[in-house]
């Protein structure tokens, strides 16, 4: 696995940085999802993505939404992502442990840049009839995310 590195940069004494490498999430979900939460702070954004998997809060898609159903709430079309919820819930628990070890004030943070990035796609084959077999590759993502502490 190669190094990779931020897309933004940001001010080490006030910010704070988490990545998650390589993780079997879809990569439309974790886009829409990034595109959800960036600018909350991370308290709100905890509890957004817990409703997500709770299916309580849907996440609204502005791409590769094509027959998808509207959903309660302010928006057209929106889907549960349940399992990538799950993931960024964890990579914002990461980043809060990081600016509590930087002596930032880990309640007042909020989400200043959040990207996700294409992973390596992992191959695979299914067998079948007739001794022929299917590709069934596995899509990966990257995802980094900066929090700034607010005045």
């Amino acid at each position: 696995m190669s190094r990779i590195a931020y897309s933004a940069q940001a001010d080490p004494d006030t910010t704070s940085r988490a990545m998650g490498h390589e993780l079997h999430i879809s990569p439309r979900h974790s886009r829409e999802i990034c595109r959800a939460i960036k600018g909350m702070k991370t308290d709100q954004a905890i509890k957004y993505l817990e409703d997500v998997t709770v299916l309580k809060q849907a996440v609204p898609f502005k791409r590769h939404n094509d027959g998808m159903g509207h959903r309660r709430g302010h928006m057209a079309a929106g889907r549960y992502p349940q399992k990538a919820a799950k993931e960024f819930i964890k990579l914002l628990v990461n980043a809060e442990a990081n600016a509590e070890y930087k002596g930032l004030d880990s309640d007042n943070m909020k989400i200043t840049h959040i990207a996700t990035k294409q992973g390596r796609v992992i191959r695979g084959y299914r067998p079948r009839s007739r001794g022929r077999s299917s590709p069934k590759n596995t899509e990966t993502v990257n995802i980094e995310m900066i929090i700034q502490e607010v005045q």
